[in-house]
């Protein structure tokens, strides 16, 4: 847009700004309207306004600075005390040791300018005196200490200033100056940095310049005994460090640092806390830039602050309550971080003195008011709860120790029903938990003795929550508790056969109430109504199951071809058989014409095979396949110590158990139950709402909470799609699955599963998302229904081989020629170091019959050379010839290889490639995980001797890998395959030599031929075409 066009457009964004200055958005699309109209002061004053509701980033704060050192008067005390308190702001947002670094320039700078004797401004001169200055240097210094890998980009500032003092200063001054330089030494020494054999060579020239010769063999010696714990301190965080630096200080990474930081029992404080700024500094520079998922890693980070400093009980509540004032003006829509300041308010209520003024003695009512004026809070349930139920704590908690004034208890009511309100209005099934709800149920009952409110509370909230089980039993029990059993009873008739979320648990409270305060009519009377409402909720359930398979099947079946993206659409074949790409919730149509697989079994005599759209419902799941998507379960929402023993006896009763695998996440505990028989699965399902241990647990197919994602970009890794899928607002991560690459190098999508199928659903708003120009993210439900092999095994007969090619021949001319045959898919020529080709290429056609026709071309003349085209057949293997090395292929593969160990227990072969790519150019990677190892086959041997020669250790989850020369490439302890071994790519028929004038020769007396395999021969459809190209030209 032309600089008109901005301008209106950022009058249109101050407007929304006006009423939603706590939209972090709207402050980012601020500056990029106000840097598009090419104004500096519309950018400085966006800048400026985000720096006034949010803490900033670097990215703004040093333009900022930049500008006010070029606009102030620096040579009145006003100008540069307007500079260093821009720097305070600064410093005080994130920490930043480019900011930190500019402030100790700008204070050097002013030194020399102000200190020198030629000096008339006394005020500055004075101001920024050597000794101020030393002081004001430590302190910026100081900062940044805790920060192991950077800290010394400050602290050699400053003794690269302090040395260069000492050396100009006279000797009279040189004393004082070098004793504060030694000991700034000696301290340094005692920290641990990256750089610390570089500080121990400084203190050594220092000694040798400013210390008797008799005493430097001493003072080295006593040095060294200092240092050696700073040594390994950093030693022991070393791999961490390196992990982050190769990971482009990926938040996860930052995450599992905090987490192993935080393990001992008394944690260094110091390190801890520096960690845990250097973590919010960088996922605030995320989120700034808009990366999906920053925010939520930046409220952990700040939560986990705030607790350490809790837990680690500092004795400086000024530091405490900072750190806490700084996590709400970051995160102002975060529940939980108001509710700990409001906590911290209360614990510290006494013990701030009169004297430190109004600024330090926000009270909890004003602290409670300016969270809700953000407006952000409102908009979340999970936000809104904690936050209410801490002001309504410190309400109760003043009555309770006679506190506080007379209206008090009316303070209290009034900020629980409020707080029950916008918990309704952000939600319409508001909280499933009820926690406000019972809160003010409980106050009414032991503060003010007033029983009916109480019950009316419930009354409101069972009228509310319609369906809620735990609205009525709460009602009742309330009912019953206050001996109002006839309206007790009353209610239970009414709601027994209603479409509650867990009716057993009305059946069996009303049971339950009936044997205590019934006659022997009324509990007969009970038990006939429940039989009865059994009845009608089995037929009601099974109807839903019915419709929920029937549902399955006709997304298979029914479902339009409209649905499908275009770029996915599927062309039937002859047969009627359509097959989908991938493992997704996408229509395919299932019919004749697939063989059966050796693994199943025949059906019996007499039976009927049940065909899709043909659904038993006598057993809704009998149209699944005996696989182990269809047999396994997902339990989510399981007590935090739940054991196999317990999940065994809940799910004993369904079908024979296989496997239960139990998973503890953040907060969370879930499991796998894997049972030998689909069958068993139905039963399993209605396990959900059941309890163990009085909570409530949620059963669902696992594949149900299970995304299909492809079509990212290329450079997304583990943490991109964790961060990208892992946002509160879907719901609990459990895993995220990458492929293996070891048939096929190009293999582009992942897995995510969630712990319940609402957050997949959430997730699928992702679905088209464009993350790079052209390219639309797939994301899908991975459903099994839709599974087939994924093999590039059908590209043989749409790829063709292209020999005899002239040096000069490009992709372009290729491309031109063949698809005169009908669309080309991809064109790959094999070319040399210096872009040239090297007499062959790869063309593949998007059908089978472009490229049988493109066979015509088999002779055909191009640059005064006569091609040969025949088909991509990779089921023949070609003779083994030598490679420029002189080893066999076997060799080669061997050579180019390296044997990885103590890879954890479980490890995926994506991301170990993932993670060895960041380092070297791999090929393919294969893990064995029963020994826990794995061979890297790299794309040449120099990228081997490369990955072998690295000396920093390369961590793979918390294990640092051990690499060495690979010496065999079979697997370990098992016998040499066939082929050779790992990784030999698939021979290809011999290629005509067309033009090349090279003749064939002929079988001696006595010898074979071997001829190539029909296409009944064995097939190697499981690796892919990249394999036999790359072995034969690198392509």
């Amino acid at each position: 847009m032309d600089q008109a066009e901005s301008l209106d457009a950022l009058s249109n964004l101050l407007n929304d700004l006006s009423s939603n200055p706590y939209d972090l958005s709207l402050h980012i699309k601020h500056i990029q309207l106000a840097s598009a109209t090419g104004l500096d002061d519309q950018v400085d004053a966006a800048r400026q306004m985000l720096t006034n509701f949010f803490p900033a980033p670097e990215e703004v704060w040093v333009p900022l600075l930049e500008a006010k050192e070029q606009s102030a008067d620096l040579e009145t005390v006003e100008g540069v005390e307007e500079v260093l308190a821009l720097y305070s702001r600064a410093e005080a947002d994130y920490l930043s040791i480019q900011i930190l670094r500019k402030h100790i320039d700008f204070l050097i700078g002013r030194h020399a300018h102000f200190a020198g004797p030629d000096s008339v401004n006394e005020p500055l001169k004075e101001l920024f005196a050597t000794e101020q200055t030393l002081s004001a240097i430590s302190s910026v210094v100081a900062r940044g200490v805790g920060h192991l890998s950077e800290s010394h980009v400050l602290w050699d500032a400053q003794r690269d200033w302090e040395t260069e003092l000492l050396e100009n200063a006279s000797e009279l001054e040189k004393p004082a100056l070098a004793a504060h330089l030694e000991a700034l030494f000696l301290t340094r020494l005692q920290q641990p940095h990256s750089n610390h054999d570089e500080t121990f060579s400084s203190y050594s020239t220092f000694t040798t310049n400013y210390k008797p010769a008799k005493h430097y063999e001493s003072l080295l010696v006593t040095a060294s005994k200092k240092r050696a714990q700073s040594v390994k301190a950093f030693q022991r965080r070393e791999s961490f460090e390196n992990q982050l630096a190769q990971s482009k200080f990926s938040l996860s990474v930052y995450a599992q640092y905090i987490s192993h930081e935080r393990r001992p029992k008394s944690p260094d404080a110091l390190v801890l806390s520096t960690l845990y700024e250097r973590a919010i500094a960088e996922a605030a520079r995320r989120r700034f830039a808009g990366e999906v998922g920053a925010d939520q890693m930046l409220t952990s980070f700040w939560l986990g602050y705030c607790d350490f400093q809790r837990v680690d009980d500092t004795e400086d509540d000024s530091i405490q309550l900072a750190t806490l004032r700084r996590a709400v003006r970051c995160i102002p829509g975060s529940g939980e971080i108001w509710a700990r300041y409001i906590r911290f308010l209360e614990r510290t209520l006494d013990d701030a003195p009169e004297e430190e003024g109004e600024e330090n003695k926000e009270s909890v009512a004003d602290a409670y008011a300016r969270a809700l004026s953000t407006n952000v809070i409102q908009k979340d349930v999970e936000q809104i709860v904690p936050l209410v139920l801490a002001r309504a704590g410190f309400e109760k908690r003043q009555i309770e120790t006679s506190k506080a004034g007379e209206d008090a208890f009316a303070n209290l009511v009034q900020v629980l029903e409020d707080g029950v309100a916008m918990v309704r209005k952000a939600s319409r099934t508001g909280d499933a938990r009820f926690r406000l709800e019972k809160y003010a149920s409980e106050i009414y009952l032991s503060l003010a003795g007033l029983p009916e409110k109480a019950i009316a509370i419930w009354q409101a909230t069972a009228k509310h929550c319609k369906t809620s089980y735990l609205a009525w039993i709460s009602y009742t029990d309330i009912l019953i508790k206050h001996d109002q059993h006839a309206q007790a009873r009353a209610i239970f008739k009414d709601i027994h056969s209603k479409n509650l979320d867990w009716p057993e648990a009305i059946w069996e409270a009303w049971l339950s109430f009936e044997h205590l305060y019934g006659s022997v009519q009324d509990i007969e009377d009970c038990m006939d109504k429940v039989e009865r409402a059994k009845t009608l909720v089995n037929i009601r359930r099974a109807r839903e199951a019915e419709k929920a398979s029937y549902q399955v099947v006709q997304m298979a079946v029914d479902q339009p071809a409209a649905s499908v993206p275009v770029q996915d659409a599927v062309q039937p074949e002859k047969s009627g058989e359509v097959e989908t790409s991938m493992e997704v919730d996408q229509p395919q149509d299932v019919g004749a014409g697939k063989k059966r697989k050796a693994e199943e079994s025949p059906a019996p005599e007499g039976s009927k095979k049940v065909k899709i759209g043909e659904i038993s419902y006598t057993n809704p799941y009998s149209f699944l396949s005996s696989d182990r998507e269809h047999c396994t379960v997902f339990v989510a929402e399981l007590p935090l110590d739940v054991t196999e023993a317990e999940l065994t006896s809940m799910f004993k009763d369904c079908g024979k158990i296989r496997e239960i695998k139990i998973t503890s996440l953040p907060n969370a505990m879930v499991a796998t139950v894997e049972f030998n028989e689909r069958d068993s699965v139905p039963a399993a399902l209605t396990k959900d709402k059941k309890r163990i241990r009085g909570v409530e647990i949620a059963v669902h197919m696992a594949w149900q909470s299970t995304l299909y994602v492809a079509n990212f970009p290329e450079t997304a890794d583990d943490a991109f799609i964790r961060n990208m899928f892992g946002k509160a607002s879907y719901g609990l991560l459990f895993d995220v699955r990458w492929p293996s690459k070891k048939f096929k190098n190009t293999r582009r999508f992942v897995y995510v599963q969630y712990t319940s199928p609402s957050s997949a659903k959430a997730a699928l708003e992702l679905n088209g998302q464009e993350l790079e120009p052209g390219h639309r993210m797939n994301v899908y439900i991975s459903n099994p229904e839709r599974k087939k092999e994924r093999t590039d095994a059908d590209a043989n007969a749409r790829e063709i081989y292209v020999a005899g090619l002239s040096r000069f021949t490009t992709k372009d001319e290729l491309e031109k020629l063949f698809k005169t045959y009908g669309p080309v898919k991809e064109v790959r020529l094999a070319q040399d170091q210096d872009g040239k080709s090297k007499g062959f290429a790869f063309v593949e056609f998007e059908l089978e019959n472009d490229a049988q026709k493109a066979l015509n071309a088999n002779n055909y003349e191009l640059k005064n050379r006569r091609i040969a085209v025949t088909l991509a057949d990779t089921r023949v293997r070609s003779k083994p010839r030598n490679d420029d090395t002189g080893l066999g292929r076997q060799a080669a593969v061997r050579n180019r290889s390296v044997r990885i160990r103590n890879l954890p227990p479980g490890s995926q072969e994506g991301l170990l490639q993932q993670t060895l790519e960041k380092f070297v150019k791999i090929q393919r990677v294969e893990v064995f995980l029963d020994i826990n190892e794995a061979v890297a086959e790299l794309v040449n041997p120099a990228e081997a001797g490369k990955l072998l020669l690295i000396a920093d250790p390369i961590v793979f989850g918390e294990n640092v890998l051990q690499i060495s020369e690979d010496t065999s490439t079979s697997r370990p302890g098992a016998p040499p395959g066939k082929a050779g071994g790992l990784f030999v790519p698939r021979a290809a028929v011999s290629r005509p030599k067309a033009g090349l004038g090279k003749s064939r020769k002929q079988p001696g007396p006595g010898a074979t031929t071997q001829s190539a395999p029909g296409p009944s021969g064995t097939s190697q459809a499981g690796k892919a075409q990249d394999d036999f190209r790359k072995m034969l030209g690198g392509v």
